[in-house]
């Protein structure tokens, strides 16, 4: 998969000499949802001999839009994730359009002629409540006023799950109350995040529960406190384990959320060592015992519980 910057304006080496079809949207996620519309687009594609590009942008538009703090956004699937994932599902050419003040201010025509009709587009898919500028005049019914019959258009229909739409902000909302369960089944793969291996207070170790201290990127959205089934990825090998994302409140008040991953029979030295996360199911919420032995028996039961829950996956 070709990965293609855009500054705005789009410049002439960015274009593709043959015709494309072009999936547009942000793709937060790469969700169940955004999946339908990569497939299709994909289907699409193939019946035609064309490649599949996708067009998606380098922040979330609420930064501009809103002016949100680009520092205060959490994704689900910050830029290399988000990569990695649409190479998975089949994407040749993945462009990152760079979302400036000039970029957000094109009006719908301007951002049809520029950027679907400039990128060789013969085919746009995406999903039924894409927007382009005001939701009341740039969406996809009037869309083919916008393209004048340059190029056609597929809407997807939403995804449905349980009576409700498949959304990145479902799986926001889900992920923060550490419902990670129903995160994976709406993501329809197992949620990743990516971290390096800090020193921590090494007190795991001194109860017989080892911990590798994940600090994450910033951008990246950790599930909320609680205590999960994980693997973690180092060195390019899955290994099984039990992660906290928490506090500490056992051992006192005020304490900062860390996240600390206990791997099952693993007695490498992985410090500063680049890992990743796969957050595989919720064991239990955050718990304040009396004495570390109380501490102790229950993180016994968790192994116990994380091993059990491992053990049925099959993959």
């Amino acid at each position: 998969m070709q990965v293609i910057d855009i500054h705005p304006p789009l410049a002439a080496a960015a274009v593709p000499s043959q015709p494309i079809v072009l999936a547009l949207g942000f793709f937060d996620g790469v969700h169940l949802g955004h999946q339908a519309v990569i497939g299709r687009a994909r289907a699409e594609a193939d019946k035609r001999g064309l490649k599949l590009a996708v067009m998606t942008f380098d922040v979330h538009p609420a930064v501009i839009y809103r002016g949100v703090p680009a520092s205060s956004v959490k994704y689900l699937s910050p830029r290399p994730r988000k990569s990695e994932l649409m190479a998975h599902f089949g994407v040749d050419l993945l462009y990152f359009i760079h979302f400036t003040p000039a970029f957000s201010k094109l009006s719908p025509q301007a951002f049809v002629d520029q950027y679907l009709v400039g990128l060789n587009a013969a085919v746009v898919v995406a999903g039924f409540d894409y927007t382009y500028g005001k939701r009341d005049i740039a969406n996809m019914k009037t869309l083919p006023q916008y393209a004048q019959e340059r190029f056609e258009i597929i809407t997807v229909p939403k995804t449905v799950d349980a009576g409700e739409k498949v959304s990145s902000t479902r799986i926001r909302e889900a992920l923060d109350l550490g419902d990670v369960d129903l995160a994976n089944h709406l993501l329809g793969y197992r949620y990743q995040t990516s971290g390096t291996v800090v020193h921590g207070e090494a007190r795991g170790r001194t109860i017989g529960y080892p911990t590798a201290n994940v600090q994450a990127p910033a951008e990246e959205r950790i599930p909320g406190i609680a205590v999960y089934t994980v693997r973690l990825q180092v060195n390019g090998q899955w290994y099984p384990g039990m992660a906290s994302v928490g506090r500490n409140i056992t051992f006192g008040p005020g304490r900062p959320v860390t996240v600390e991953v206990n791997l099952f029979d693993f007695h490498q030295d992985i410090y500063d060592a680049p890992v990743r996360v796969e957050w595989v199911h919720r064991l239990r919420g955050d718990m304040m015992f009396d004495s570390a032995a109380g501490l102790v028996a229950q993180l016994a039961q968790d192994e116990k519980d994380a091993k059990a829950f491992l053990k049925g996956l099959t993959d």
